[in-house]
Parts: C-alpha cells; structure tokens; sequence
C-alpha cells in the first residue's frame, strides 16, 4: 500500500475507507463492518467517517469494524460547523468518541466553515490535542483563501489535511489548492473519488478505454488516477460489500501510463482558471 506523510513524519495510507451513507438502518450494520474490516486486512487501514453521516450511525459502524483492531487503525472524523465553538467541538468530541467506542480520534476535521471564527475552533482542536482526546486535527472543503486564513491564526499551521471533493470530473482543486498544499506538506484527502453520480463518470469512455488495456474497472482507473500525483493526496472511496473493497484495494496497484493520463485530461480537462470549491 502506498503511504502519505503528515506534517511530522508519520505515514497513512493512500487509499483508505469512507463511511459516507453507512449506518443509516441498523440492519445493514453487520454487513457493513464486515466489509469495513476486509479493507482493513487489504491494507485500507485508515477509516474516514464523521458526526453528521447517519447522525453518528456511521461512527458506531466503524466501532464495531475496529473491535479488536483499534492499534491498527487511522480513524478521521469531523465535527460539524455549528459544533466548532471551544466548547462545542469538545462536546462533540466526547460524543464521537464515545460512539466510535474508542480513547482517541487520530484525524478530528472541521466538516465546513460556519459561523464561529477559524481561531476559535483551533484552539479547541489544540486543546483536545493536550488532553490525548484527538492525536492531529485538520480541515474539509477550505479552499486556497481559507486555508491562507487558517495558518495565519495561532495554532494554524498545526492542520494536518483539507479534504476535498476531487474526482476527474472535479478538478478545480488543480489550480492552485492542491499545489498550495503540496508546498505546506498538507495532504489531500480525496473525498467520493468516483463522484456523486457515479453512472456518469464510470460511463466516462476515456476511463472506460483505459480501464480496458489495464484489465481493470472504471472505477478502479477512478481511484487510480486520484493517487497518481504521488505523495499527497489520499483516497477514500466507500465500499459496503466484499467485491466492490475488493476492487477499490486493487486500484491502488494501477499505475496510469502518460499516455492514459493524456486520455483522461482530453475527455475530463484540467482547470485553465480558478473555480469555486465543489461540494457535495
């Protein structure tokens, strides 16, 4: 599996889980976890969920999938906005902590800005990060402006990743976030690397003519392609059964020729100015 540093030295893998729409009927829960713990013995060891999906269901997923495997694991979470008050964040915390059934979160995220000031939030994050409650914290869907904001409040550069929407048919990041990241060691967490309408960038026939001379899949050239850049951004695509973590593990064994990449950018080209932020 390949790996992406943090700021400080430690390493993660590149391609890890999402959790996005899990936890949403209790019937599914075990089928869930089991495939959860299969990425996980395929090397998908770093598990990406939040407070918002399924209102805590997701993180009492990945609870169940890390029973037994928690020093194995990388686990993200996000607080939502309207939570990231100082005192706010600590309380969601506490309950995140509590329903992922585990001491610490390794990755706590801000899911969006809201309303209350960057420094505030940060400061709580610092704070958790003394109390053992949180091991590094970070940022989803800043871009380059609100990310220059956020390392100019005290304790910013502390920000150990932006997660973004990226996927071939999102790559406004290109133009100046993802370079902008880089150049702060600050990586990428690609988040719905196959889109939110997944038919039409799977139907996507440069993909599907590269995933043919590769004997893979759409959506394993999809992933592949997010980790091509090398050594900053980190993919986690969602799989609820066995066959599709399965695939999505394989992806990061695909290396892209220039001349797929070339297909690729034709039928989905890169940014030639700055765009606002996607989102889903």
């Amino acid at each position: 599996m390949r790996m992406v540093a943090l700021p400080g030295g430690e390493t993660v893998p590149a391609l890890g889980q999402g959790t996005w729409y899990m936890g949403e009927r209790r019937g599914d829960t075990a089928k869930q976890a089991d495939a959860l713990r299969l990425g996980i013995d395929l090397g998908m060891t770093l598990i990406d969920t939040a407070e918002m999906y399924a209102s805590g269901g997701a993180e009492e997923v990945v609870a169940t999938a890390s029973s037994g495997l928690r020093d194995r694991l990388f686990i993200v979470s996000k607080v939502l906005p309207q939570n990231a008050s100082r005192g706010g964040v600590a309380a969601a915390c506490e309950r995140s902590l509590k329903r992922l059934n585990t001491d610490r979160i390794d990755l706590y995220l801000l899911h969006w800005r809201g309303g209350h000031p960057l420094a505030e939030t940060v400061a709580a994050f610092e704070a958790l990060k003394a109390a053992g409650k949180i091991r590094y914290w970070g940022v989803s869907n800043l871009d380059t402006a609100d990310m220059r904001e956020l390392l100019a409040v005290p304790g910013g550069a502390g920000c150990a990743a932006d997660q973004v929407l990226y996927h071939p048919n999102s790559r406004g990041i290109e133009f100046d976030l993802l370079g902008w990241c880089a150049d702060h060691k600050i990586p990428v967490m690609a988040y719905s690397p196959l889109g939110h309408d997944v038919r039409r960038l799977l139907g996507s026939p440069a993909l599907r003519a590269v995933a043919a001379r590769h004997g893979a899949t759409p959506a394993q050239v999809a992933i592949a392609w997010g980790l091509r850049g090398g050594g900053n951004v980190i993919s986690i695509p969602k799989a609820a059964d066995a066959a599709h973590v399965r695939e999505n593990a394989a992806a990061a064994e695909i290396s892209l020729t220039a001349d797929d990449l070339a297909a690729i950018d034709a039928a989905h080209p890169p940014p030639t100015r700055k765009q606002g932020l996607d989102l889903l």
